[in-house]
């Protein structure tokens, strides 16, 4: 009678406890029982049986399984709740690429655990002690570790592997429904992946996690074929921008080259992305205690030789190097699975970029970046794309530091040394990627004092970001200082990679009475916008309010400085006329109404084709 109690004890834990994992792993985040809805919940639920029956048949035994699926319950809801405060948006099963870069910045956030993380984790531990005390009698699927016998073990083994693989055949054919597009439109599951955050509240962090899985590789774009696609980008090789865009008119008054750019010269053309900078005042309204990018402010009320406007970008709080595979390859986001590494995932070999291109013109090309060199694959990339020279963070001073990063300031000190040391004639590209203002926001340090207050706000984050930023802008102004000296014609290209985290936006969001988590779409669309400037020592054409998107901006700094485009280029050049902004996030069109890639698919159609063909069906 005991036997059968326990049994059916250890039955109805089978069931109970991957319910009771289910529940406790989405209230990391929110409340299931208002957001996920119906069908997505029963979705979950079953594959969270099928986890802990799967782990059952592996071991052999009904505890060993039902703790293991507990503590990756744990430590996924853990994990993900870091990396929403961090970046915003959800793991997305890419990540699993992106974890040595992660951990090589996780020890500047703040990891301190909140009282939701504690009640939640506390609850899924004492589950996990609680199954000491309950005895769970199951089948004996244990096999004798000695004097192994075919006639008894050889039973006992086939009782756990078939009944495993079973379980791993509906596993397999389950995940492969929920990555149907007319299954998912059927059982009213979120497809859309440009709102990762409500994609996962309403559909459930596994379910998610699951579809997700569809997008580790790209297929074809419909209607995709290699040979028309090589011959539109042969129709373009020749109608591009081939130099002239300079006036030649004397301009300069700062000291530096005042004969407007040589037709038989190409300019040095410096880029720096850096690091979450951007203008909150975009995402809300407040008043600061000072003016934080004051030089940059400036040069968009209108200055000469300078282009300033904003940029929709593709990301938010982080990942960093999609802004940089856009602006180098011309590429956007808005193809590829949101949250998705180009760099650690789908480059393999070489494909047009600009630093291949301006090699190819003679320019001595250089990617600096004052951190590890493995970050986001930089080492393997960089040479792909083009780059000459990488110089990481073993090249910098390590002693000149802001916080925990190297500084701002030692970056323009490289740059500066890098022109200075580069044979003279040969014009230089060179591409910064800078770490000082890298999140979290939260630390106090020695060696930085914010300085920068915001009326009705006390907060450290929002303080100590507004007071990195006005740092950066200092260090902008004495590059710019530098050049507007030099003979050499010089273009300088600045912008941010992407806005912070909503540790800093939603205190500033708050101000306002609102709240980042339930932005209306229009909303959300501020949190993607970073500004950017184009200056140089001689003439160019002036403009304020440009505004544009990343994928857009290299084409637009070749043509600025008057330097030869490539086919590809004058392709991006031509359908900016018609879709001036093209991002992850939106698609807005000349007559300025925005949607987004999927509503424009058809029109986007073979700028897709061209991507796919460059990143997966490419030979040079």
């Amino acid at each position: 009678m005991r036997k059968n109690l326990d049994r059916y004890v250890g039955i109805i834990a089978m069931f109970i406890v991957p319910v009771l994992a289910f529940f406790l792993l989405e209230f990391y985040s929110h409340n299931p029982f208002e957001e996920v809805r119906e069908k997505a919940m029963w979705f979950n639920i079953f594959l969270f049986e099928l986890a802990a029956w799967l782990l059952f048949f592996v071991t052999g035994r009904a505890k060993t399984a039902l703790r293991l699926e507990l503590l990756v319950t744990l430590i996924y809801g853990l994990a993900n709740t870091y990396v929403v405060e961090f970046r915003t948006n959800p793991i997305v099963p890419w990540d699993l690429f992106s974890i040595r870069t992660a951990a090589s910045v996780a020890a500047n956030y703040d990891l301190m655990p909140d009282r939701r993380m504690v009640l939640i984790s506390s609850l899924i531990i004492l589950l996990m002690v609680a199954l000491k005390f309950v005895k769970l009698r199951m089948p004996a699927l244990l096999l004798r570790k000695e004097n192994f016998d075919w006639k008894e073990n050889g039973k006992r083994l086939a009782m756990r592997l078939v009944p495993a693989g079973l379980v791993v055949a509906i596993l397999v054919n389950f995940a492969g429904k929920l990555q149907d597009e007319d299954f998912q439109t059927r059982n009213y599951l979120y497809p859309f992946l440009f709102t990762p955050v409500y994609m996962t509240d309403v559909n459930g962090m596994v379910v998610t996690f699951v579809m997700n899985l569809a997008y580790m590789s790209i297929d074809e774009p419909e209607g995709y074929d290699r040979d028309e696609v090589q011959a539109v980008l042969a129709g373009y090789e020749d109608v591009g921008n081939l130099g002239g865009v300079n006036t030649g008119q004397t301009g300069n008054t700062d000291g530096g080259n005042t004969d407007g750019a040589d037709d038989d010269t190409r300019p040095n053309i410096i880029v720096i992305m850096n690091e979450a900078f951007s203008d909150m005042a975009s995402v809300a309204d407040f008043t600061a205690s000072e003016d934080y990018m004051p030089f940059i402010h400036s040069l968009q009320q209108g200055t000469e030789d300078t282009i300033t406007g904003n940029l929709q970008v593709s990301v938010c709080g982080g990942n960093t190097a999609n802004s940089e595979f856009e602006f180098l390859t011309g590429n956007s986001m808005a193809f590829l699975p949101q949250g998705s590494i180009p760099y650690q995932q789908y480059l393999i070999h070489e494909i047009p970029a600009i630093p291949a291109h301006l090699k190819e013109l003679g320019y001595y090309t250089v990617a600096t970046h004052p951190y590890n060199a493995t970050g986001w694959d930089r080492d393997t990339i960089y040479p792909l794309l083009g780059f000459e020279r990488s110089i990481f963070i073993k090249e910098y001073d390590r002693s000149n530091t802001l916080r925990s990063y190297i500084s701002d300031a030692a970056c323009v000190d490289k740059i500066i040394e890098v022109y200075e040391e580069k044979e003279e004639g040969t014009p230089l590209f060179l591409f910064n990627v800078t770490m000082q203002n890298h999140g979290g926001y939260t630390d106090k340090y020695t060696n930085f004092t914010p300085d920068i207050t915001v009326e009705g706000l006390d907060n450290l984050a929002v303080e100590q970001y507004l007071s990195l930023l006005k740092v950066s802008d200092a260090e902008f102004e004495r590059l710019v200082t530098y050049f507007s000296q030099v003979e050499e014609d010089t273009m300088i290209v600045f912008f941010g990679d992407h806005q912070p985290n909503d540790a800093v936006a939603g205190p500033l969001v708050k101000l306002n009475g609102k709240n980042v988590k339930t932005f209306t779409n229009e909303e959300l669309l501020t949190r993607y916008e970073v500004p950017y400037v184009i200056w140089a020592n001689y003439d160019i054409e002036e403009g304020t309010e440009i505004d544009s998107s990343l994928n857009y901006l290299g084409v637009k700094t070749l043509e600025v400085a008057g330097v030869e485009t490539y086919a590809y280029q004058n392709f991006l050049q031509e359908l900016e006329e018609n879709y001036p902004v093209i991002s992850s996030m939106q698609v807005q069109s000349a007559d300025g109404s925005i949607s987004n890639a999927e509503a424009e698919e058809e029109a986007l159609r073979l700028y897709q084709s061209i991507q796919y063909y460059y990143m997966f069906d490419y030979e040079e």
